[in-house]
C-alpha cells in the first residue's frame, strides 16, 4: 500500500502526544500525597526514575530500533508505556510505593525512550527536504502533551479516582500509540519526494543543498569530536531549560512578586512556548542551517541569563522565560535532523539515543543544582550567573562544531576535486 508522508508525520504526533503525557506529572502530585500519605520527595523520584530511563533505554534500545523498524518498535513501546500506566493504577491500589517506582518509573520510562526515538529516524527518511520541520512536528507532539493530558487526568482524578485514571490514560494511550504504530513505516530504498526529484537532474539545485557530512554507524559516531560537542551542547541546553522548569512557579513568586495563582499560569504557558518552540525553530533551521540555530539558541540565552537578576517587572520576567523555553523546546526538535546532518541516516535512531543520555543526565543536574544553590545562598541570581557562565561554554562548543563541520566539508570537497581530475587523467 502507498503511504502519505504526512499521514506518516500525523502517525509520529499520535506516539508522541501520548508519551509527552508525562510532561503533565505535577497533576498527580499532591492528590497522591493527600491519598497515601507519599511526600513530596517520593511522589516526584517517580518522575525522575522515568526521565532516567527515557535516556537509558533510547540509548541501550536505539541499535534495536534500527534493527526492527519502526513498526515493531513503536508497538513495543505502546505495551511498555501502557503497561508502566496501568501498573502504577494497581500500585496506587494496593498502596505499594516500590510497585509505583518499577511501572511508573522503569516500564514506563523504557517505553517513553524507545517511543520517543521510534518514529524519528523514519520521519528524517520520509522526509529530506523538510527535516527539521518533520522531527519539529512530532517532537512538539512530546510538549503539547501536557496540555490535553493535564485537564483530562485533573478532571478524571477528581470524578473517579487516582488510580482509575491511571487505568483509563492507559488504555487510552495504547489505542492511540498502536493506531500510530499502524501506520508507520520506513520509506522504499532510495525514495525521494517529487520536489527532489529533478534535483539530480540539475546540478545547480542539488548543490544548493549539503550532503551529509557522512554515513555512520553508532559505533562509529561516538568515536567523532563533534558527537561529543553535540552531546555537550544538549547538555547544557536541556539544563538551562529543565532547571527554570522545576523552580518556576516558586521562583516567579519570590523573584517578581507573582501571586500563586500567577505563577501558576506562567508555567501552562510555558508549556505553550515550549511546543511552539519545537515547531518554529526547526523548521527555521531547514533555512539558517543546524550549526547556526544552536549558536541563535546560546547567544541569546546566555545574555538573557546574565539579565535575568536584574530583572523585578514580572512581565519582563515571563517574557524572559518563554523565550528561553522556546530554546529548550527547539533544541530537542533541531537535534535528529542535526543527526541526520552529520552523521546520515543509517542508524539515526541508535544515535539520537546515545546523544539523548544527555536528556538523563540533564534531568538530574539541573533541578539538583538548583536546588542546592538555594539551599546555600536562598537566591535564584547565583543560580543564573551559573548557568549563563555554562551557556558561554555551550556557545564556544557551538562555534567549534561550525568550525568542525566546516573543516569537513572543505576536506571533503578537496577529495572531491582530486578524485576527479585524477579521473580525468586515467581517462
Amino acid at each position: 500500500m502507498k503511504k502519505n508522508r504526512w499521514l506518516i508525520a500525523l502517525s509520529a504526533i499520535a506516539i508522541h502526544l501520548s508519551i509527552g503525557s508525562t510532561y503533565a506529572y505535577s497533576v498527580f502530585k499532591n492528590p497522591l500525597s493527600d491519598l497515601l500519605g507519599w511526600n513530596s520527595k517520593e511522589v516526584t523520584l517517580s518522575f525522575t526514575i522515568a526521565i532516567l530511563f527515557l535516556g537509558l533505554s533510547a540509548a541501550t534500545f536505539g541499535r534495536f530500533v534500527e534493527k526492527w523498524g519502526p513498526r515493531k518498535s513503536a508497538t513495543i513501546a505502546a505495551i511498555l508505556f501502557a503497561s508502566g500506566l496501568l501498573i502504577s493504577g494497581l500500585a496506587i491500589q494496593i498502596e505499594s510505593l516500590m510497585l509505583y517506582y518499577l511501572g511508573y518509573g522503569v516500564i514506563g520510562g523504557m517505553g517513553l525512550g524507545i517511543g520517543y526515538i521510534s518514529p524519528v529516524s523514519t520521519l528524517v527518511k520520509w522526509f529530506p527536504d523538510r527535516r527539521g520541520l518533520a522531527t519539529g512536528m512530532a517532537v512538539m507532539g512530546f510538549g503539547a502533551g501536557a496540555l490535553i493530558a493535564s485537564p483530562v487526568a485533573a478532571h478524571f482524578i477528581q470524578t473517579v479516582g487516582i488510580s482509575s485514571t491511571f487505568y483509563i490514560l492507559g488504555v487510552a494511550y495504547l489505542v492511540l500509540m498502536l493506531a500510530g504504530a499502524s501506520y508507520i513505516v520506513r520509506p522504499p530504498e532510495g525514495w525521494v519526494p517529487k520536489s527532489m526529484e529533478g534535483e539530480a537532474l540539475n546540478d545547480k539545485k542539488a548543490k544548493k543543498r549539503p550532503d551529509d557530512l557522512a554515513q555512520l554507524t553508532a559505533n562509529e559516531a561516538v568515536k567523532t569530536k563533534r558527537f561529543w560537542l553535540l552531546w555537550i551542547m544538549m547538555f547544557i541546553n536541556i539544563s538551562s531549560g529543565i532547571m527554570l522548569i522545576s523552580v518556576a512557579s516558586p521562583m516567579a513568586q519570590e523573584k517578581v512578586g507573582m501571586t500563586v495563582v500567577a505563577a501558576a499560569s506562567m508555567v501552562g504557558i510555558m508549556g505553550l512556548f515550549n511546543g511552539a518552540g519545537r515547531i518554529l525553530w526547526s523548521s527555521l533551521s531547514d533555512y539558517v542551517g543546524r550549526s547556526n540555530i544552536f549558536i541563535i539558541f546560546f547567544s541569546v540565552q546566555m545574555i538573557l541569563f546574565f539579565l535575568l537578576p536584574s530583572i523585578s517587572n514580572a512581565i519582563i520576567f515571563q517574557i524572559v522565560i518563554f523565550l528561553i523555553l522556546t530554546m529548550y523546546g527547539g533544541g530537542f526538535s533541531s537535534l535528529p535532523a542535526f543527526i541526520g546532518d552529520l552523521f546520515g541516516t543509517k542508524q539515526l535512531g541508535a544515535i539520537h539515543g546515545y546523544i539523548l543520555t544527555a536528556w538523563s543526565s540533564a534531568g538530574v543536574f539541573g533541578p539538583m543544582m538548583v536546588a542546592a544553590i538555594y539551599d546555600s545562598t536562598a537566591s535564584y541570581n547565583v543560580t543564573f550567573y551559573m548557568f549563563a557562565a555554562l551557556l558561554v561554554v555551550a556557545f564556544v562548543t557551538a562555534l567549534v562544531m561550525k568550525a568542525n563541520i566546516k573543516a569537513i566539508r572543505s576536506g571533503t570537497e578537496k577529495n572531491a576535486t582530486i578524485n576527479s581530475a585524477n579521473t580525468v587523467k586515467i581517462g
